[in-house]
């Protein structure tokens, strides 16, 4: 029988997508010669700056390094816990370890598949220092439950953006959310850097702490008795490079466009398969979400996900679980390895078990992955939505 999906996924499907705009960036850099510490660091700061509202952008090597940078930057102390969500990428969590930092593992809520404020208020103990928000997939996360809690407990927030280029939460930017927030910049990012990433911040302490751990080149320019370290640094670097910077900057000032095209093919697809009994997460009214992956769940929670993306699969549709694997089931963290990392005696902390986390385990394995459309539409959407439909005959 001939699949439903019979046209190519490509161009309609294609990521990242590069023009001669970007060929030139990366070119000038090049032809320039200053492939270390060339000025287009700081542009590229700047326009994120510019674009999230905030006061401080700081470039990194990579997402996880700016992470790394946050927790840091926040002067916690070690053996102090962070409430973190067990349904994210590992670099939302991990990179606190090297500072002694504590994850507590939490649920997170089924209508945006953010971080559950209710679960963590539960978990919260005298030794709770911060939490991590992660928008995931690119729908902003409860930021109204989560900023009260966080205020009423004294709690930092670190928003890990780096799913929400382009996002809003009430008119506000993702990025400009938490204390200290953080947006990858790698390749299948939504403004991709090839690798890359940025810190955004508004307080000034934290913007100089971040400054002193990764890029001693800039110490030297702060106004503050941290200018002493500018022949040392902390011993970190972690200076995103040039060549990066170049096409992070060039595609920045694509991405409304590029948003607003993969917008529109995904919001008709998610009208389409509402009527067919799936949730789409669209996000409510104060919400305007974006996509870097397509996550749907049909409505009916006794539905056999597996069979159906057997058949979504046949019809010629890419169908799949979800790429992230809950972290506090996995090795690392259920063998206690993670305590190597952050010198964590056994006795001082306690890890969530691999069956805990029930009502995340349980939602996680109903979604399904659909791939994205971020390109022109060659027809392939509307064939993707008679797929689902003769899927769920």
């Amino acid at each position: 029988m001939k699949p439903t999906v019979d046209l190519p996924h490509e161009p309609t499907c294609a990521w990242p997508f590069f023009d001669s705009d970007d060929e030139a960036a990366v070119l000038r850099i090049l032809r320039d010669g200053n492939v270390s510490t060339h000025p287009v660091i700081r542009e590229l700061e700047a326009d994120w700056a510019r674009f999230t509202g905030r006061r401080h952008g700081l470039a990194h090597a990579s997402g996880t390094a700016g992470l790394m940078a946050a927790f840091f930057a926040l002067d916690l102390q070690p053996g102090d816990e962070v409430l973190v969500p067990t349904a994210t990428f590992w670099a939302s969590v991990l990179p606190m370890l090297w500072f002694g930092l504590v994850p507590v593992f939490c649920e997170s809520e089924s209508e945006r598949l953010g971080p559950c404020p209710v679960d963590m208020a539960r978990r919260i103990t005298p030794r709770t220092r911060a939490m991590v928000v992660v928008h995931l997939w690119g729908l902003p996360a409860k930021m109204s439950e989560l900023r009260a809690l966080a205020d009423q407990h004294g709690l930092a927030i670190v928003e890990d953006a780096s799913h929400t280029h382009g996002a809003t939460w009430r008119g506000r930017a993702c990025g400009s959310l938490g204390d200290v927030s953080v947006l990858s910049l790698q390749g299948d990012k939504l403004a991709p850097a090839g690798e890359g990433g940025i810190l955004l911040t508004d307080d000034d302490q934290i913007h100089e702490r971040a400054t002193c751990l990764g890029d001693i080149t800039r110490i030297i320019e702060l106004d503050s008795v941290a200018r002493r370290f500018a022949a040392t640094s902390f011993g970190v670097k972690t200076r995103i490079a040039p060549l990066s910077a170049a096409l992070g900057r060039s595609q920045l000032a694509k991405l409304p466009d590029l948003n607003a095209r993969r917008n529109a093919n995904h919001r008709r697809l998610c009208l389409a398969l509402e009527a067919l009994g799936f949730e789409t997460f669209l996000g409510p009214d104060h919400v305007e979400r974006v996509w870097f992956e397509f996550i749907v769940r049909h409505r009916d929670p006794a539905r056999d996900v597996d069979a159906l993306i057997e058949r979504l699969t046949r019809e010629g549709c890419r169908a799949a679980a979800p790429r992230y694997p809950l972290l506090h089931q996995q090795p690392f963290f259920a063998e206690g390895h993670w305590r190597q990392i952050a010198r964590v005696p056994s006795s001082d902390a306690t890890m969530a078990g691999v069956d805990e986390l029930a009502d995340t385990a349980r939602e996680n394995r109903r979604l399904i992955r659909l791939p994205n459309f971020p390109g022109p539409d060659n027809g392939i959407v509307d064939q993707y939505a008679e797929a689902f439909a003769r899927a769920v005959e």
